[in-house]
């Protein structure tokens, strides 16, 4: 459905996946975010379905073109990926969405485990992105500091797994602070039983279907009430 394009990023031209609905008219678009793991078929695949959900997403390469098939490996990738560089890639996909003649001006971001965060912290680096959806955040905020203010209006929505504490977890607790404290809304929900990266059906040994099902509702729900 989708294809690779290139968009203006931190240091010249990034690249993404672009995945657009069926039909005409204005629509809402949304950042994918990926995991540790990078650009992978799965994460293509989440942004075709939000299209057919009539969102135009676009998943950036925030690892300009790595991937990782190894927990290690995964954070290697992490550890090693510029904050200023991500924030400019984040903020040039915005950025880009938002100009597409399709779009009707509004974005959000939607990110999985490390992409997750980082769909969190986009909120507080343009006026472009008006709210973000995280499946199981992971990173811990000193690696981002991010602005909390900048939730002014706009807001939050956390999938918890078990595994990572649920929305006790203090790196959760800080969302819900900083959000709330800006003026903006949060909104956790935590999935009993289910693993790190429950949504990921590529992974079957964490894979949740049940919760997966209920998240990815409670997300369109989410995104159709603010940018939809």
């Amino acid at each position: 459905m989708g294809e690779m394009v290139s968009y203006p990023g931190a240091d010249g031209n990034a690249e993404g996946y672009l995945a657009l609905p069926e039909g005409g008219g204005d629509r809402p678009a949304v950042l994918v975010l990926h995991e540790a793991w990078g650009l992978l078929p799965h994460i293509r695949s989440v942004a075709d379905r939000f299209a057919e959900a009539g969102f135009v997403a676009l998943a950036p390469d925030l690892f300009r073109g790595a991937t990782a098939s190894e927990r290690e490996q995964g954070r290697k990738l992490v550890a090693e990926l510029p904050a200023d560089r991500a924030a400019g890639d984040l903020t040039g996909a915005a950025g880009f969405l938002a100009g597409r003649p399709e779009v009707t001006g509004r974005v959000a971001a939607v990110g999985f485990s490390t992409g997750g965060s980082l769909a969190l912290w986009s909120v507080t680096l343009t006026d472009r992105i008006v709210a973000a959806a995280a499946f199981y955040p992971s990173l811990r905020w000193g690696q981002l500091d991010p602005d909390w203010s900048g939730y002014a209006g706009r807001d939050a929505l956390v999938h918890c797994s078990e595994a990572d504490g649920t929305s006790a977890a203090e790196h959760i607790k800080a969302v819900r602070q900083g959000v709330e404290a800006a003026g903006g809304c949060c909104r956790l929900y935590d999935y009993p039983d289910t693993k790190h990266s429950f949504f990921n059906d590529d992974r079957p040994e964490r894979f949740d279907q049940p919760a997966a099902g209920r998240a990815w509702a409670r997300t369109l729900e989410f995104l159709r009430a603010r940018v939809g």
